[in-house]
């Protein structure tokens, strides 16, 4: 995402407009979501003539393909948008050269990720690098010459990306499988650890395809970017080209339990050793971003150690000087990834935000925050001069690309087609946010669907959905896993309530669930459950099921003898079970020693408070129990101990196990196993 500026105005026009159609015949599918065209990472040109994005395809066996596709913005046709990069290539990790002549890409149409350019007026893809090993982020330089890449290397190999590879053929060619470790992480989300660290590398790509590289990072034991979700958001190139600056996480004895990120300005020549710009920060700073002249670097930082949903405020650093000022200490959000304006005023950034995800103007100068663009959640990003391009998505569409100005207000057009515009036969449910007073009298907001056919008149049985984190949020957003869509293509009515814990809400309010797992949360369910069923006529109050995951999993085994008397049925997708044995085993302990007061072997009463384990002999409910063999942030354990407990007691229970997913189900097939498992759980004990 990068402020460029638009020399030609945007033809704004009114949203694509939908064809006659038929009406809806029926409700939402897994298959739906599965199958649905996707899109992303929207991008204009320097002068904003053209926006570019990617849409990523399934075919019939829903295996994904994507590719980039490019929009003339100012023409006033409704021609659809036209597919850039070639048929058969599968692309990923998109952006623009700085005049906006040029896209990069990464693809492995030669059999390993590698760099790749094309002019964006059209042409044929140049491989611009030929390396031992895939490329799995990147940043262009500033003039075009040099790639500044992630790779999970061998630290030790230093430049040597070919060594890596010679390893790890040694290691599977040795007979005995066992490994060693001398410390944690020893596995870390869904892979086990085999001493590979993500490093930054600088290849010259301004002469043919580059096959050397050297190692930027390799001096610093720790990942970069993070694993195992972090991106280029993580570094940034300099103006000048003449530095570095990344975020990293010393490894050590104490990673698993430290959110410690500092921002480092690395030599991309890798001759001088990178200097810690943020030491003075013991807790997370993140999203380096230089204003024009480097002379300032914005960034988002945390103030709290060891919290990883602490508040991140926005940032700015004298280069000079080394100092730091928060640019807007008084909102009271916690800012995601930013982008700085041309003129260097203004920063934009996503936040939560009282059930959505809007799009944030904050002027630099004063800290002023300004709503650019409300309803839904917006995703990533781009402007070019006063042309800003964006995706959003609702509780009624996958995302869609739009257009507008930077200006309040502005009228917006959309791109891409909605959900319900690419399959006209699907029908929504209705939606509407609700609030109510919860634990201390404090103003809690939650969000009811409407079944897709529903009747006025009629009551119906409901899908009672609890979000995880527990610092999260369910809200007028789309997903591919938990989508309450889906429970009202079944023809359920749902609610779901954002209780103390959940984000958007300010951070006290989020701040207010660590060691409070299972009061107030509870009392927030309960409250607003009871609120729903008062207001909603619709809502069968005796005819409901409750499903959770990872925290949401942990609160279904809580209701199980807490609540146990307000559901018909449970459904726990890995849930904790023994919060005691979770805090030894869970990989990053920094989360459960701040949700519990501390380690376990120094403050075990924080883990013992509120555990489900130690209050199995109240469970009565029937429960559907699902687990990942690789999910090692709720480890197997966990939802195994839920199970047998459950059959030992004679409770009736379904375990759905997945040998081949993580924390979340995200290869197609699974997923559609997954909803039909709990749809017929669903309606075994509901009814529809």
């Amino acid at each position: 995402m990068t402020f460029r500026h638009a020399l030609l105005p945007l033809c704004l026009l009114a949203a694509l407009p939908a064809a006659a159609q038929a009406a809806p015949s029926r409700g939402l599918q897994v298959q739906d979501l599965v199958a649905i065209e996707r899109v992303s990472a929207p991008m204009l040109t320097a002068d904003g003539r053209h926006v570019l994005f990617v849409q990523r395809t399934a075919d019939a066996d829903y295996k994904g393909s994507a590719a980039v596709f490019k929009r003339n913005l100012l023409t006033r046709d409704n021609r659809p948008p036209e597919q850039l990069t070639p048929q058969g290539w599968n692309i990923s990790a998109p952006s623009l050269s700085a005049d906006g002549a040029t896209l990069y890409f990464l693809s492995a149409k030669g059999g390993s990720n590698q760099l790749y350019s094309m002019p964006v007026a059209g042409g044929e893809p140049v491989q611009l690098t030929e390396l031992a090993r895939d490329l799995d982020s990147y940043k262009v330089s500033p003039a075009g010459d040099r790639v500044l890449f992630a790779a999970d290397v061998y630290q030790d190999c230093g430049s040597d990306l070919a060594c890596t590879s010679t390893r790890l053929d040694a290691r599977a060619a040795n007979k005995a499988s066992g490994k060693i470790h001398n410390g944690v992480f020893v596995r870390h989300w869904d892979t086990w650890a085999d001493g590979r660290r993500n490093t930054l590398f600088v290849a010259d790509i301004k002469a043919g395809k580059a096959t050397t590289a050297t190692a930027i990072s390799a001096g610093i034991a720790g990942d970069a970017p993070s694993k195992p979700f972090g991106g280029n958001e993580d570094y940034t190139w300099s103006p000048d080209g003449k530095s570095v600056v990344a975020a990293i996480r010393v490894a050590g004895a104490g990673e698993p339990w430290s959110t410690n990120f500092d921002l480092y300005r690395i030599d991309p020549a890798g001759r001088q050793a990178p200097r810690n710009l943020t030491a003075a920060n013991p807790a997370w700073d993140a999203g380096p971003v230089f204003s024009a002249d480097g002379k300032t670097l914005y960034y988002r930082a945390m103030k709290r150690p060891g919290f990883e949903a602490d508040r991140f405020g926005l940032m700015a650093m004298d280069m000079r000087s080394g100092s730091s000022r928060e640019i807007a200490p008084g909102w009271d959000r916690s800012a995601d990834g930013i982008v700085l304006s041309a003129d260097g005023k203004t920063l934009y950034t996503g936040a939560q935000d009282t059930g959505e995800h809007p799009l944030f103007a904050v002027t630099i100068a004063n800290g002023e925050v300004t709503k650019l663009v409300a309803g839904g959640t917006v995703g990533s990003f781009d402007v070019a001069g006063d042309t800003l391009a964006f995706t959003r998505n609702t509780l009624h569409s996958n995302d869609q690309v739009f257009t507008t100005t930077t200006a309040v207000d502005a009228p917006q057009r959309a791109i891409t087609p909605a959900f319900a515009e690419r399959v006209a036969e699907v029908g929504f449910g209705d939606y509407e946010q609700f609030s109510f007073a919860g634990w201390n009298n404090e103003t809690v907001h939650g969000y009811v669907v409407k079944p897709w056919n529903y009747e006025a008149g009629k009551k119906y049985p409901v899908a009672f959905l609890i979000h995880g984190g527990p610092q999260g949020s369910f809200g007028n957003s789309w997903s591919q896993r938990w989508n309450p869509q889906t429970y009202a293509g079944q023809g359920y009515a749902v609610v779901m309530i954002d209780f103390h814990g959940s984000t958007g809400y300010g951070q006290a309010f989020t701040d207010a669930i660590s060691q409070h797992w299972g009061d107030r949360p509870l009392e927030d369910l309960q409250k607003g459950w009871a609120a729903a069923q008062a207001k909603y006529d619709f809502i069968d109050g005796g005819n409901a099921c409750a499903l959770g995951a990872s925290y949401g999993g942990y609160m279904i085994n809580w209701i199980a003898s807490q609540w146990n008397d307000g559901f018909k049925c449970l459904v726990n997708h890995n849930g904790v079970f023994d919060t005691r044995s979770m805090g030894a085993v869970t990989e990053e302990t920094w989360f459960t020693e701040w949700e519990f007061g501390g380690p376990l072997f120094s403050h075990p009463e924080g883990y013992e408070a509120f555990n489900p384990s130690r209050h199995i002999d109240k469970w009565q409910t029937p429960m559907l129990v699902v687990a990942g063999q690789n999910d090692f942030r709720v480890p197997l354990d966990q939802s195994l101990s839920t199970f047998h407990t459950l059959q030992r007691r004679g409770i009736e229970s379904q375990l759905l196990y997945f040998p081949d997913e993580n924390h979340w189900v995200l290869k197609p097939h699974n997923s559609i196993q997954w909803h039909d498992t709990v749809n017929a759980w669903l309606e075994k004990h509901l009814g529809q």
